[in-house]
């Protein structure tokens, strides 16, 4: 059906869980036979087609050349056949983009079409024939040297990190420690704090689970092999987007002053957001930083990804730019625990912060090609069905990077009870190992060692004297530029487009109420975050994909909707 937009001064942009990554050329392939142009018209000039396409199945990876004049025909042909352009490259004459393999042939057929090539640095999709897939690795553990803490007694247990995500499912890994919440008003029990618009705590993006997996999975379904950060401490979902990922910073203000109402309750000592908007605002007035600081100093550490725009400067994503917060870039380990061989990705974004200069990241930790949890059925589950040993997968990008770092910061407040947000960051970034960069605008200082900062940290506090945010910004700031819509068939509000001072509940923002109200579990009941319902929402006009997911080293997935927060996937 059309959808009716209301007008610029309500447009507003959404939270994106961020990753990026850069498309590397290929060089052309032999030449193959061409056709006739689709469409009719004289006949096309031959295109040239690597053979290496002729044998993919799935979702392929493209380097399209276009012959001169081509105009935009190409670039139609790819959305027609059900695929997508994912980067111009227009030091080729062309683009790159993904497509199913078997419309590669008609798409060599269109006019304007000189040469489809499979990007030689990145891997098919789905399998080639007669291609034996690469043994799967994954040892961020023993990369943050988690495994030493472990080994020291500590697991993250009677530790409860609150992920704000898509949800988390009931997967063996995390089985018995996902937190049931009770709602004192009815008194009835769920696996999460819903305010997604979803009816239900499942997390059908898919996105949710997996970073529940970097912080606490167990190797339950692996017998052992794909742990966590922290296997034995729990995770309390507060589940904020639904099957696409669309959510709100409204949704996201509303999880944490939840988190901070309740933190005593459920003994949270970690609050987790592989999330981020690209906006400017400055810390000092957004209420998005407003809300993190609240909850540091609340007690709780919060842990936030960089974000996926990189290799840019000032890219850092909002609320990483918080001076308070924990802010986490990624490397890659390339897949052993020694650290001679690792890689910076080009999608980690870099500081300084956009609004207010400020150094971030804080640290670094392994963000590429994790393997981490399936959630069964969700969306991302669906679209690329890659598993590793059944009840796993792989992605890339900042979030899984913030996952790993709330699990240390789990093994370090069961190491040492009583342990402030302002000691934990301080020694984690007093204990950090040198890595692939020495420039702190990129790496922080350096790649986290749970085992230092558990047990060798230096004496000393983090954030001393910073100025505070009085969160009386404006929220339409705070979104940035990616949009997101309703789609709860609501009366003539089907399609309404938030901005302004508007939320995800179609109720006006009031920042005095948020600042100045107290935040507690009695207090909770009597919002309006309680009392009036969620709607479901969805990207509109932009879906952030991302982009920069590889560089000359190595290839980190496929970016799709939501991919600039939530990262790409093998």
């Amino acid at each position: 059906m059309e959808i009716h937009r209301p007008s610029s001064s309500r447009l507003a942009a959404v939270l994106a869980f961020v990753l990026a990554g850069l498309l590397v050329l290929a060089a052309v392939p032999a030449p193959a036979r061409g056709a006739a142009a689709a469409g009719g018209g004289a006949p096309a000039a031959a295109a040239v087609v690597d053979p290496l396409l002729v044998a993919a199945r799935g979702a392929v990876h493209v380097i399209v050349q276009k012959q001169a004049g081509g105009g935009s025909a190409p670039e139609r042909a790819v959305a027609r056949l059900g695929g997508r352009v994912t980067r111009p490259l227009p030091i080729v004459h062309g683009f790159a983009a993904t497509l199913p393999a078997g419309a590669v042939q008609e798409l060599a057929r269109t006019r304007g079409v000189r040469a489809v090539s499979r990007d030689g640095r990145m891997r098919v999709q789905a399998t080639l024939a007669a291609t034996t897939p690469p043994t799967p690795r994954s040892v961020y553990p023993k990369v943050v040297r988690a495994d030493a803490v472990w080994q020291a007694g500590a697991t993250g247990s009677g530790v409860t990190v609150a992920a704000v995500d898509t949800g988390v499912a009931d997967v063996p890994d995390l089985h018995g420690r996902i937190v049931q919440v009770t709602d004192d008003l009815t008194g009835q029990t769920s696996s999460c704090v819903n305010l997604s618009g979803e009816s239900s705590c499942a997390d059908s993006y898919g996105h949710g689970t997996f970073i529940a997996g970097t912080i606490a999975g167990n190797g339950a379904s692996s017998q052992g092999k794909w742990k966590g950060a922290a296997p034995g401490a729990r995770v309390l979902s507060l589940k904020i987007a639904g099957r696409d990922g669309a959510a709100d910073v409204s949704n996201v203000l509303a999880a944490i002053q939840w988190v901070v109402s309740f933190k005593d309750r459920y003994d949270i000592g970690v609050l987790n957001l592989s999330l981020g908007t690209d906006s400017t605002q400055s810390y000092t007035v957004d209420p998005l930083n407003y809300a993190v600081e609240r909850a540091w100093d609340a007690g709780v550490a919060v842990v936030v990804s960089a974000s996926n725009r990189g290799p840019d400067p000032r890219t850092i994503s909002k609320p990483g730019d918080d001076p308070f917060a924990i802010t986490v870039g990624a490397i890659d380990d390339n897949g052993t625990a020694g650290l001679g061989d690792d890689l910076l990705p080009e999608f980690s974004s870099r500081g300084p912060t956009a609004a207010d200069g400020l150094g971030k990241p804080d640290v670094t930790a392994p963000g590429g090609h994790v393997i981490s949890l399936r959630a069964p059925g969700s969306e991302i589950d669906a679209r690329f069905p890659a598993y590793v040993d059944g009840a796993y997968r792989k992605g890339s990008g900042t979030s899984m990077s913030a996952g790993v770092v709330s699990g240390v910061a789990a093994l370090m407040l069961q190491a040492n009870p009583g342990m402030t947000p302002d000691r934990l960051k301080h020694a984690l970034k007093a204990t950090t190992r040198a890595t692939v960069s020495a420039d702190p605008m990129v790496v922080g200082t350096g790649l986290v060692d749970a085992y230092a900062a558990a047990f060798a940290a230096p004496p000393g506090t983090a954030n001393q004297g910073l100025a505070r945010s009085s969160g009386l910004g404006q929220l339409d700031l705070s979104r940035g530029t990616v949009r997101v819509r309703t789609i709860d068939p609501v009366g003539g509000l089907l399609g309404l487009v938030l901005g302004g001072l508007l939320t995800a509940q179609l109720l006006f923002w009031d920042p005095f109420g948020y600042t100045t109200g107290s935040w507690t579990t009695g207090t909770w009941y009597s919002t309006g975050w309680q009392t009036s319902r969620w709607y479901r929402l969805t990207w509109a006009d932009n879906d952030w994909g991302g982009g920069n997911w590889r560089n000359e080293h190595s290839w980190y997935g496929t970016g799709w909707d939501g991919a600039a927060w939530y990262g790409a996937w093998e």
